[in-house]
């Protein structure tokens, strides 16, 4: 929950101008407020980033309060849109099966779901970490189309707390999500405190496709910094 419109657009003049030497096979994803998905839209138009939404009812319409549908999302040119994250499950009622009904929706609209899983401090200290994410996998994917989905691998943990999962622990849980998977080569992206000084060392974990940065993302240079990793 950052940025007006006018602070988007100018936080896009500061990033688009870091993106000339970016690699071409590099996928740029801004998965912005639903207040800002009009003016990006217009902005990204004809240019290499992609706009995303951070949430997607499972309803085409209805007495839904608060929330957004496909219908609506498609009209701004989305092609991705966040399902699960950790800040929705812990402070929004998000369950396994709401999440299911969410990704299948999003598929049904021709969007690509980013699927958060991952476990708490409590639940890794008790040494639950592959039984937690395995159940939301099992639950999670239910009647999903693993050729149209990426799954985020995110340790509560580790979000916003300066506390990252270390690398190879977190290559590690990203190739057991792999094993999981009818489909081995799904997206997976490690998020939790990825920073500019990190990014270099993650992206070098042969399991680790790509990173959902929060924090980092909001300083234009240092989301390109991100993009452009070495």
């Amino acid at each position: 929950m950052f940025k007006t419109q006018a602070e988007a657009q100018e936080f896009l003049q500061g990033f688009t101008s870091h993106l000339d030497e970016t690699p071409e096979d590099r996928e740029v994803v801004l998965c912005v407020p639903f207040t800002t998905l009009g003016i990006m839209s217009k902005s990204l138009h004809g240019s290499r980033i992609l706009l995303g939404a951070q949430n997607i009812h499972w309803e085409d319409s209805g007495a839904y309060t608060g929330e957004i549908s496909g219908p609506m999302l498609l009209e701004f040119g989305i092609r991705y849109v966040v399902v699960g994250h950790s800040e929705r499950r812990q402070y929004f009622g998000e369950t396994d099966e709401t999440v299911n009904f969410r990704l299948r929706a999003a598929q049904r609209y021709g969007l690509i779901p980013i699927l958060c899983v991952g476990e708490t401090k409590q639940q890794r200290d008790a040494g639950e970490t592959e039984q937690v994410i395995f159940s939301q996998l099992e639950k999670d994917l239910i009647g999903v189309d693993q050729n149209n989905l990426v799954i985020a691998y995110e340790p509560i943990w580790a979000i916003g707390t300066g506390d990252t999962c270390e690398t190879k622990e977190a290559n590690r849980v990203i190739g057991l999500i792999r094993s999981k998977l009818i489909n081995p080569n799904v997206t997976i992206q490690y998020g939790g405190s990825v920073k500019p000084n990190n990014i270099d060392e993650i992206m070098r974990q042969p399991e680790i496709d790509g990173a959902l940065v929060g924090g980092a993302s909001l300083q234009p240079e240092d989301f390109a910094r991100l993009v452009n990793y070495q």
